[in-house]
């Protein structure tokens, strides 16, 4: 579904279910297998496949690692963090071309996200980066999936048993001591599934932001230049990004409760639903016939990047202050960067649900 008013609609109808195993006919049926490449996406127990009462009670318990508070008190971390970034890129020796998405886009997210949960073995970051990548895969092979499946809760569980044995002021020490008022906790299935929601979540999304408005802002100079000359902000960029080019293109899945039929749409019982956030963003219905073109000063840049109502992304303010600090860095710095093969050189992930660049090759000049 792609229609904006349409996916608002389907967001937030009850008759529509984000657990496989209550509403999926196909998951019913025996027919979704560890080795499909979406297996993670639908076989985790957290709040990104809860339904009702369950997703209500999951977000609530969550919702706690991500106040307002504890988003703000990252900024000077962050700050420092993207100088020492910059530093590095600075030593780069004239003329060479620096694998930006790699070099900068990458780095800011893991490193943030690394320290929310006390990520702090290098050794485990780097594999857990390797395992989110191959979930985003969704060209994986049937083994790979298996393998991946199996070894982001093994990574996950190791780091949940360091923290109840040696508990620190990170996130995976408040899920494993979250409460509800009424004494429910998570279960072991759910924090270490909670885990693997919050630590893709805030990885892959984060990493496609920042390379995808480098890479915006680089094609469409002319835009880079209002913000320049004040006519545009960095919020601008931030919201017009998300609009054109949202770093989660579809998501998958949701499940019709029961026979829907709206907006000239049907959808039977049973039934998987993908969202297509990307296409959404971009619909002319309500941003009109230039709707696919990236505009700063577009004064509606409305999208629903983060999702929508009680969907919406909970880390959404942590990846705009991610962004806010380290995209006018970046220009601010090295003012002549630019592009450093053709654009049609650039490669997409390979991804259906990750939308960014394999690499964003740039000189720094």
């Amino acid at each position: 579904m792609s229609d904006p008013a349409l996916l608002k609609e389907l967001l937030t109808d009850d008759r529509v279910s984000k657990d496989p195993r209550q509403h999926w006919a196909a998951w019913a049926n025996g027919e979704i297998t560890p080795d499909w490449p979406l297996f993670t996406w639908v076989a985790v127990t957290n709040m990104f496949t809860a339904y009702g009462g369950d997703h209500r009670r999951l977000r609530k318990l969550v919702s706690v690692a991500f106040t307002a508070r504890r988003t703000e008190a990252m900024r000077p971390w962050i700050t420092q963090m993207v100088a020492d970034l910059l530093d590095g890129l600075a030593r780069t020796p004239a003329g060479e071309a620096v694998d930006l998405r790699e070099a900068y886009c990458y780095p800011i997210p893991i490193q943030v996200i690394s320290r929310l949960f006390g990520v702090e073995d290098e050794a485990t970051g780097r594999e857990l980066r390797r395992l989110v990548d191959n979930i985003f895969n969704t060209a994986i092979s049937a083994e790979d999936a298996v393998a991946t499946f199996a070894g982001i809760h093994e990574v996950l569980s190791g780091l949940v048993a360091l923290k109840r044995e040696t508990p620190g002021d990170d996130l995976t020490s408040v899920l494993i001591s979250a409460r509800e008022e009424d004494g429910s906790r998570l279960t072991e299935a759910e924090l270490v599934d909670t885990l693997i929601l919050m630590i893709s979540a805030g990885h892959e999304t984060t990493v496609n932001l920042l390379d995808n408005a480098v890479h915006a802002l680089l094609t469409h100079p002319e835009q880079l230049a209002l913000v320049r000359a004040g006519k545009a902000n960095w919020s601008d960029v931030i919201e017009e990004t998300l609009r054109v080019e949202a770093p989660v293109a579809s998501l998958p899945l949701r499940y019709a409760v029961e026979d829907i039929t709206t907006r000239g749409v049907h959808i039977a019982k049973g039934e998987a639903i993908l969202a297509s956030y990307a296409a959404a963003g971009r619909h002319p219905d309500h941003h009109g016939p230039t709707a696919d073109r990236f505009d700063v000063t577009r004064v509606d840049k409305e999208h629903l990047a983060f999702g929508y109502g009680v969907h919406r992304c909970l880390g959404a303010p942590l990846a705009q202050l991610e962004a806010e600090v380290a995209l006018p860095a970046l220009f601010e710095r090295f003012p002549g960067l630019a592009l450093a093969v053709p654009e049609e050189e650039l490669e997409p992930v390979e991804s259906f649900i990750s939308h960014g660049h394999l690499r964003l090759p740039v000189l720094l000049g």
